[in-house]
């Protein structure tokens, strides 16, 4: 091999988004490395000011059509704490089907779809298609199942509309979300068989002792309520979430980049942090499941993600399948009424690929004066430059083609969400 070796993948592939990656090394001596996002910023958090604070979950579940549940409901969150709502607890279940429904959809879609001809040594899931069928189909079916349940309960798949602050604007019907209980016992069953399948997958060996971070609750796997906690002992509200968590500009990056303060640490977010820090809160069964697997928790193996996003399959399934089978009866309170004030309120949920902070302020003119928004996959990207560094050394070994196929691979262990990501502005006006 060349003393002096330059990767570079010009379009990532099998990740949402646009981005590249760079590599320039000195012998084995990493001179430059750079996750490039180079999607345009687009530009969420300037024009949400001056929005109806009844226009801020529809616009933010823009932001991405994989996760559009997760933006919703941090932003509906941290608005109702800015004007004071509680929500019934028929509506908090109702959300925590919600976000079954966004796991399911989106987790299926990375393993199946994005991430398992990694494993398989394929260059895609069409080639996977054309030798597994069944495969693929169960896969589909799988987030097929979490699309129809989105829309029931958010009046369509992608960007649901039903979603409000305060609540939903109506009801889901009790015999559509009924009727689909037998697919739900059907993807319990197949996202089991799922968990069997990738554990056993030949996983690279990269063990790293990640920060993990995540919501903890105490009686609950978080979905959309709890603390920042993570595995080196921090346990903070959100309201001093941007005391320890910091984003910072990087001159390759249209994409912040976030550190843990003090130190300026990278920190991982996203399914295998959160099996990390709430192993004990997830469903008997995807407990059980997880335990025999074959997969020591916690795990420091980020190539073992896609067993974490199985494992949370299972629970997402299970969950729903608990809630549905509950659903007897429309319940009267769907929505918390509010009369606009101003206020200030943050709040962050666990959207598939990890923590989603969300801040507001309102302003006396009962509209949205200030927003703030850091999305996971912001959030890991310092810690997948840091993960490469550790990784590249053990592929050196390989051509160039093979190492950067290695490297891709490690990239999508997060499945990034770089239009996500690329959302940020900071936006001075002046009028005279």
């Amino acid at each position: 091999m060349p003393a002096n070796r330059t990767f570079e993948v010009k379009t990532l592939s099998r990740v949402e988004g646009e981005g590249a990656l760079y590599v320039q090394l000195d012998g084995e001596r990493i001179e430059r490395l750079e996750l490039n996002i180079f999607e345009p910023p687009r530009l969420f958090e300037a024009f949400l000011v001056g929005r109806a604070i009844t226009e801020v979950p529809d616009i933010t579940a823009r932001i991405c059509g994989i996760c559009p549940v997760a933006y919703q409901m941090s932003s509906c969150h941290a608005l109702e704490k800015a004007l004071g709502i509680t929500v019934s607890p028929e509506v908090r279940r109702l959300r925590r089907l919600l976000y079954c429904a966004e796991w399911i959809e989106s987790h299926a879609l990375h393993i199946y779809l994005l991430h398992a001809p990694d494993f398989l040594g394929l260059e895609s899931a069409l080639t996977l298609a054309a030798q597994n069928r069944a495969l693929v189909e169960q896969g589909l079916r799988l987030k097929k199942i979490g699309n129809h349940l989105l829309e029931v309960l958010g009046g369509r798949a992608i960007h649901p509309i039903n979603v409000t602050v305060g609540g939903f604007y109506r009801a889901p019907d009790v015999a559509a979300l009924r009727a689909l209980i037998p697919d739900l016992e059907w993807g319990l069953k197949a996202s089991i068989d799922t968990l069997h399948l990738v554990s056993h997958f030949e996983f690279p060996d990269l063990q790293i002792d990640y920060e993990s971070v995540s919501l903890k609750h105490a009686d609950e796997y978080p979905f959309n309520e709890g603390r920042v906690a993570t595995s080196s002992g921090l346990d903070i509200p959100f309201e001093e979430f941007e005391q320890h968590f910091v984003e910072e500009h990087v001159r390759h990056s249209n994409a912040l980049h976030c550190r843990l303060q003090p130190g300026g640490k990278t920190y991982l977010v996203g399914p295998l942090a959160r099996i990390n820090l709430c192993f004990d809160q997830l469903s008997p069964l995807a407990r059980k499941e997880a335990e025999a697997c074959g997969i020591a928790w916690p795990c420091r193996n980020n190539f073992q993600s896609i067993a974490a996003r199985a494992v949370e399959l299972i629970h997402a399934y299970d969950e729903a399948l608990s809630i549905v089978r509950d659903y007897h009866a429309e319940p009267s309170d769907i929505r918390t009424p509010f009369t606009p004030r101003p206020g200030s309120g943050c709040h962050g949920t666990e959207a598939p690929r990890g923590l989603l902070y969300h801040r507001y302020r309102i302003g006396d003119d009962g509209l949205i004066a200030e927003a703030k928004i850091v999305p996971p996959t912001s959030q890991n990207l310092a810690r997948i430059e840091d993960d490469l560094r550790a990784y590249i050394p053990s592929v050196l070994g390989h051509d160039d083609a093979e190492a950067v196929r290695r490297c891709e691979h490690l990239i999508r262990n997060y499945d990034p969400c770089i239009s996500c990501a690329t959302h940020f502005l900071k936006l001075k006006v002046e009028r005279t």
